[in-house]
């Protein structure tokens, strides 16, 4: 590969060298041939198509799936001085000819476009007219698979890129995908020539971290303090399983002084929108939403991403938890679950429309989820083991890692609560039969007959919380199952025979205590990268400005930098322009834009704090 990337990647984004496997993927594109690369949110998986398109001859089209993500790319792509431009559903018939007038000019190194408006036959045939295109690009690649969980039944056309433009390079690209889904891009995206490039899918600066609810205070208690200890000022993003409850936490918070704004489907399209930018154009906004919101936000800064509710899948939980943490600071992904959770999943799988393969599929899926969450070893390398990837040690930086649960030997609560389900009639909810085992005086429980059976008041050994995660873990493990009838009974399965037999025996993860209210020292580096309080002032007047500059131009401030450039700032105390052009993140053009307004403001600090006026600390 010539070294035209590498000037681009300096002169135009501003950083020195490319992350592996960046130059291995642009070299490829540069010589004409396909690519599929699987690199993780935050990995730079962006510049592997941008670079190529700029310099290569013609436009790049991106084929992306969602307008957040469109709008925010070309902004940033505008500010660091690329021709820019999207087609969607948001520009008038006006706005979309003026663009598309841009492109049969050869004035657009990258042109963004949805997937249904670039299968359309004007489209295509626009495309075609062109003396040349330099690339396709497909983000976000995982939805065109049917076992995943964003499908988008538009991306199975995509094959049709290669069948009309069969000399143009391609590239696909996602940070979720286990080996079925690769292959499946594979296969319908027609990229069986293309190189195969996977990175880690290790994110090290996200903190994993998964309790159990209802024990001690309620989710949403433990959620606010959560916040309140660890990111008070922060953006995040907290995940709710319905709508009903997303407005209900949204509210509650907003209550209780936090900048809390809801997102679901179900609100109007202008409150949604309103909601986003206030999102990623304000600092420490927090939204509240369903799986709805996300895909395709690239605010960097996002500090924590908590869930309320279970994932229905690692995948899920893996893109979702990603959003966090996107600059390389530390960020926490955190998560509380219970029993109703893993009901309520079982339920919707099995009531849903899909065929029996796809069941089979989603239940794998769930059951994965839910053996992330209850085991006792580290998360990370359980998490990574998932996709394929072994790390050889503790991560050292999960919950498990840093308090390691206890394991016990639950063999005979579990034949108990097993014969309890039994001799009920495989008909009954959790919350009857942990009253049932512990002998409650009941009108019910006596009216069935059930306080007359041998197992009423056998579960006296155990409260009714720890009863609850025996029943949760027993679901989780597949010996129990719900039944199909919506109605939350519960019934054995063949999984069950060998522990009531006395075959097998089983371990169990003891219910963790209730977390106590403390502040903690990684609760400060996951708020702000310093600690010192010269450098937090810097740190903030930084900030400052660069909130100042953003609103003037309505633009996210990360567009204008990112957290980890003005860290670096804080850093290395850059006096000159030539010292700044240093910097990571600051390319020529918002050098020429933005750098006398920073170096004027690290130039009045260092006076103030009796730093002598010299050359940068980096030299």
């Amino acid at each position: 590969m010539d070294d035209q990337p590498l000037r681009i990647l300096h002169s135009v984004f501003g950083y020195e060298r490319f992350r592996a496997p960046q130059a291995e993927v642009i070299g490829t594109l540069m010589a004409g041939r396909d690519a599929l690369v699987l690199m993780p949110t935050g990995g730079g998986k962006s510049l592997c198509f941008q670079i190529p398109a700029i310099a290569r001859a013609g436009t790049g089209v991106v084929v992306s799936p969602l307008i957040a993500l469109m709008q925010d790319q070309v902004a940033a792509l505008t500010q660091a001085g690329v021709r820019a431009a999207f087609l969607n559903s948001t520009l008038d018939a006006s706005q979309a000819c003026a663009i598309e007038a841009q492109l049969l000019r050869g004035e657009l190194d990258l042109l963004y476009v949805a997937p249904e408006r670039l299968m359309l036959e004007r489209t295509l045939d626009l495309l075609a007219s062109l003396p040349k295109l330099a690339l396709f690009a497909i983000d976000e690649a995982h939805c065109v698979s049917q076992w995943g969980h964003d499908f988008r039944p538009e991306y199975m056309q995509l094959s049709v890129l290669h069948q009309r433009f069969p000399e143009v390079p391609r590239i696909a690209l996602t940070a979720t995908a286990d080996e079925p889904t690769r292959r499946e891009i594979i296969t319908r995206l027609k990229l069986e020539d293309a190189r195969v490039f996977i990175s880690s899918f290790d994110r090290p600066n996200i903190r994993y971290r998964i309790g159990q609810a209802g024990n001690g205070p309620s989710a949403r208690d433990r959620l606010l303090r959560f916040i309140r200890d660890e990111h008070a000022n922060d953006a995040g993003i907290v995940y709710c399983l319905s709508r009903k409850r997303v407005d209900e936490i949204a509210a509650w918070l907003a209550a209780q002084g936090l900048t809390a704004l809801p997102y679901h489907a179900g609100l109007a399209a202008e409150t949604r929108a309103a909601n986003q930018s206030r999102f990623l154009n304000e600092e420490g906004v927090i939204i509240v939403a369903t799986i709805a919101f996300g895909m395709g936000i690239d605010k960097p800064n996002v500090r924590f991403v908590a869930h309320l509710n279970l994932p229905k899948s690692v995948e899920a939980y893996y893109q979702e938890t990603g959003r966090a943490g996107r600059d390389g600071l530390p960020a926490d992904a955190w998560m509380i679950y219970g029993l109703q959770d893993v009901i309520t999943l079982r339920q919707m799988l099995e009531a849903g429309d899909s065929d029996d393969a796809h069941k089979r599929v989603e239940r794998h899926k769930l059951d994965a989820m839910l053996g992330l969450c209850e085991l006792t070893a580290c998360r990370r390398q359980a998490l990574l083991t998932y996709f394929g990837e072994t790390l050889s040690q503790a991560c050292g930086n999960c919950d498990t890692c840093l308090e390691p649960p206890e394991a016990w030997d639950a063999t005979v609560p579990a034949q108990k609560a097993l014969s309890c389900v039994h001799r009920t009639g495989q008909r009954f909810g959790v919350n009857y039969l942990i009253d049932v085992l512990l002998g409650k005086d009941d009108d019910r429980i006596r009216r069935f007959g059930h306080d007359r059976l041998t197992t009423c008041g056998i579960g006296k050994e155990l409260g009714q919380q720890e009863w609850r995660g025996v029943f949760r873990q027993l679901i989780s493990r597949g010996l129990l199952a719900v039944d199909l009838e919506g109605h939350g009974g519960l019934r054995l399965t063949d999984l069950s025979r060998p522990v009531l037999r006395g075959e097998e025996r089983l371990w169990l993860r003891r219910e963790a205590k209730p977390e106590k209210a403390k502040k903690t020292k990684t609760a400060r580096a996951a708020r702000s990268p310093f600690t010192q309080e010269s450098d937090q002032r810097l740190w903030e007047a930084l900030r400052a400005c660069r909130l100042e500059l953003a609103r003037k131009q309505a633009v996210p401030p990360y567009v204008v930098f990112h957290d980890s450039t003005l860290a670096e700032m804080v850093e290395r105390r850059p006096r000159t322009l030539n010292d700044l052009a240093h910097i990571s993140g600051v390319g020529e053009r918002k050098l020429a834009a933005y750098g006398a307004d920073f170096i004027s403001i690290i130039r009045e600090y260092c006076v103030s704090v009796g730093e002598a006026e010299a050359v940068s600390s980096a030299n």
